[in-house]
């Protein structure tokens, strides 16, 4: 009685979680999203991984293990959570680590899962510890112990529940304790996207858009994209608004292209505003380094979080900055940027005095 009652409770108050219907995961999912892993572009390995996992356990008609995925962000983790879902012709239950503060949020949430559900959760690293001990019973013997009453009164209730399949998504799988992260059966790392594979990508959402785009323009579109499938479906919906009000009666080429994209300011090497700032403020306040991530957040007046997560990885990956014992520290190649930015606007500067 006493669990029915918090689940009752639960199903009220948790509007943080969503269900989706089978039949609804591709009306919720965006629509640039691919919805089969047939349809799925790049993370090779992961993807073949992936179909192996879900054809055994359909033969063998039961639950899928349990995935982990890790990565920067906008590279695919939750489109895959969808995708899995699809595939498996499963329910699809959405949530965030966030949004589970007490263990009457985990009882309710897990016990209305039915016989193969999934069950995605975002941000699963922000789980708090003591909400995160319930996932171990639950995702190992299918089953949530539920203490209620203290001291001589404490009684313990186990609640049963359905097979199902969880998929975590984090940026930051070292906050993954040891004990949740070693109950996922298949752990993957997406990383960043080839030029090619983006360019698919581009071609691909540009035709669901109704883009009529030349091969060259994705081409572009895909250099300044990061790596990241993310920004370059947004890149692509500015450049299709820069071309619809100011260059309609023309074919959507390069060079438009380019210029939509130094409008927004992005440039050849997909660095946007921030980027440059980080860089700017690395080399002329800290002398190129080293300096710590806190420093640099308060000189930038940002979270320090957001140039962790959202900043450095791509700046590390291009090779424009080192991370060091010490602290962040631009390299050759970095500073070897910075002045062709800075004798561009001197060039451009010079050229707007002649008039």
């Amino acid at each position: 009685m006493a669990i029915e009652k918090i689940i009752d409770n639960n199903e009220d108050n948790h509007d943080e979680s969503k269900k989706i219907e089978k039949n609804d995961v591709e009306d919720v999912s965006s629509d640039l999203r691919p919805k089969i892993l047939n349809e799925y572009v790049g993370q090779i390995n992961i993807v073949t991984s992936l179909k192996t996992a879900i054809q055994a356990s359909e033969a063998r008609n039961e639950a899928m293990d349990h995935v982990l995925f890790h990565g920067p962000p906008g590279l695919g983790k939750t489109t895959l959570a969808h995708v899995i879902a699809k595939e498996k012709n499963s329910n699809l239950v959405v949530t965030s680590g966030p949004s589970l503060e007490k263990p009457a949020d985990i009882v309710g949430l897990l016990s209305n899962l039915g016989e193969g559900d999934v069950l995605f959760i975002d941000e699963i690293h922000r789980i708090s510890k003591g909400v995160e001990e319930y996932f171990y019973s639950a995702m190992e013997d299918f089953k949530v112990d539920f203490i209620t009453g203290s001291g001589t009164f404490a009684k313990t209730l186990t609640f049963p529940l359905k097979r199902f399949t969880l998929v975590g998504a984090t940026t930051r799988v070292g906050m993954l304790s040891s004990p949740l992260r070693d109950r996922f059966g298949l752990t993957y790392h997406l990383d960043f996207y080839s030029e090619d594979e983006l360019t698919e990508i581009v071609n691909r959402s540009s035709g669901i858009l109704g883009v009529s785009i030349e091969q060259d323009s994705s081409k572009e579109i895909a250099i300044r994209s990061r790596g990241t499938p993310r920004i370059a479906n947004r890149l692509l919906r500015r450049v299709r608004d820069y071309h619809q009000v100011n260059h309609k009666e023309k074919k959507l080429d390069r060079i438009i292209a380019s210029n939509a994209m130094e409008l927004e300011g992005v440039d050849i090497q997909g660095l946007d505003r921030l980027d440059r700032q980080y860089l700017i403020t690395l080399s002329n306040n800290y002398k190129g380094g080293p300096a710590g991530i806190e420093a640099l957040a308060a000189t930038l007046n940002e979270e320090s979080q957001t140039l962790v997560d959202v900043v450095e990885p791509y700046l590390l990956k291009i090779g424009f900055i080192i991370r060091t014992p010490s602290g962040r520290k631009m390299t050759l190649d970095g500073l070897r940027y910075l002045g062709e930015e800075s004798r561009k606007l001197s060039e451009e500067g010079s050229q707007g005095s002649m008039f």
